[in-house]
């Protein structure tokens, strides 16, 4: 159990974690969580630039996909995967499955050399939108 104010410390997977709970006035607390010794908004604006997420329902069962672009690492709910990936002059593929379903994420270049790569994640052949969550049922 956390205190009621000060600070607790803890681990989530390897993130190194604090939440403070600081009183501001009579029955009245500020609480804020830092990550990896940064604040959560600074370590999520970081994380967003540095990997992707996908959400998606398949069959009742829900997915989180996280490509980290730096490693090109896939995870899927938590737990890193092994995947085949090709790689040719209009970009990369990556090829695994989510229960029995296939999966293909996608590497495309924008035709920019300014612009990120982008990456799009395809399940059964149905594209998967990062802003949105898929559900099959």
């Amino acid at each position: 159990l956390f205190k009621l104010i000060g600070k607790e410390a803890f681990t989530i997977a390897k993130h190194h974690c604090t939440i403070n709970i600081d009183v501001v006035s009579s029955f009245v607390y500020e609480y804020s969580l830092d990550v990896d010794g940064k604040p959560l908004e600074k370590f999520s604006e970081k994380r967003s630039k540095i990997s992707r997420m996908w959400t998606l329902t398949l069959y009742r069962k829900n997915y989180r996909i996280v490509l980290e672009k730096d490693t090109l690492d896939l995870w899927v709910n938590g737990q890193r995967i092994e995947a085949d990936a090709t790689f040719e002059d209009e970009g990369g593929e990556i090829v695994f499955d989510i229960g029995r379903h296939q999966a293909n994420l996608k590497a495309v270049s924008s035709g920019n050399p300014r612009l990120e790569i982008n990456h799009v994640l395809f399940v059964d052949e149905v594209e998967i939108s990062q802003e949105s969550e898929y559900d099959n049922n």
